[in-house]
């Protein structure tokens, strides 16, 4: 049995289109995964980050606790005014304020590997719609 001449150069041209199909596809994939790693690891890159900085917050507000009270009793012991109290509780508040803020990030960032790990994220329209 012989194939007619066109149709070996159709099939040939098939073959040839879908071997670079499948090349797109295999590039598409290893791209794909190549972006998974990466962000992957900017998640666990970010969420140290995040952490350290929030035990430095922790050592700053713990700091600024004890300059408060140490002012509090300099002031009941009659050897500084009261300006000196309330300095050190605006700081102290700063302070516990920048903390909050710094386990904000960190939990932000936790969400953020969470996802980046493929952890069952819906996003709230798609979650929205699949109650319906």
């Amino acid at each position: 049995m012989s194939l007619p001449l066109f149709t070996d150069r159709r099939l040939r041209g098939n073959l040839k289109f879908a071997q670079a199909r499948f090349q797109e596809a295999l590039d598409s994939y290893q791209q794909t995964v190549q972006n998974a790693f990466r962000e992957v690891s900017d998640g666990l890159i970010a969420y140290q980050r995040t952490q350290e900085f929030r035990h430095k917050q922790e050592e700053r507000t713990q700091a600024h606790r004890d300059a408060t009270d140490l002012a509090n009793v300099r002031y009941e012991g009659g050897v500084t005014s009261y300006l000196e109290v309330l300095y050190n509780e605006q700081e102290l508040f700063n302070a516990e304020l920048g903390l909050a803020q710094a386990r904000r990030e960190e939990l932000l960032s936790v969400v953020e590997l969470y996802r980046s790990l493929g952890g069952g994220w819906v996003e709230p329209q798609q979650q929205h719609l699949s109650q319906k």
